[in-house]
């Protein structure tokens, strides 16, 4: 059986112990301001949505969300009740074959094998209703390196190429911003 969560189902309990609660937060809090109150929007790599998911229903969203680890789905389940969530790996999850206003994807996309980025930011470019906007982390650097937690492959393409990628999917990159965790974010728009 293929682990789909990309080894995070084995460190759960270690990952949802040690996330920093605060990292990330107020870039999503800022970048939600983009969206209309109580759009549909998508946390995908939910994980046991401290703090992202957090942020988008307190902000008043229609939030759903999708994580490949169960231990992690199962803890945002008991803390998000309301929530609709899925547990299934983002390239064939059935959430994203709806459209949304907005979609998240933090730490998830470096996560994948690069091939695998680029369908898997496919699926999110075309989940993006026109006016909507997709917000995900990666370096900026073209560069891999084993992941801190689970110490698997972790990739990222670069800024050039994850910008043409999104324009190739007719989305536009508006910004970059930097959290004070040194993650990298690319906030982009499906014009109307």
């Amino acid at each position: 059986m293929t682990d789909s969560s990309s080894g995070y189902e084995d460190i759960a309990e270690l990952f949802m112990s040690a996330r920093d609660r605060t990292i990330g937060a107020d870039v999503v809090r800022a970048w939600s301001a983009r969206l209309a109150r109580g759009a549909r929007v998508l946390d995908v790599g939910c994980g046991s949505g401290l703090p992202i998911t957090q942020v988008l229903v307190h902000e008043g969203f229609r939030v759903h969300a999708v994580d490949a680890s169960p231990s992690m789905v199962r803890a945002f389940a008991q803390r998000f009740p309301e929530v609709p969530v899925e547990c299934a790996d983002a390239a064939d999850c059935r959430m994203l074959e709806d459209a949304y206003h907005g979609i998240v994807a933090w730490g998830l996309i470096f996560l994948l094998p690069p091939t695998m980025q680029a369908h898997v930011l496919t699926r999110l470019a075309a989940a993006v209703e026109p006016g909507g906007h997709l917000l995900f982390t990666a370096p900026r650097e073209v560069l891999s390196w084993n992941d801190a937690l689970t110490d698997r492959p972790s990739w990222s393409l670069g800024l050039e190429a994850y910008e043409a990628l999104l324009a190739d999917r007719a989305l536009v990159v508006d910004e970059h911003r930097e959290d004070a965790g040194g993650n990298f974010y690319y906030l982009a728009h499906r014009p109307r």
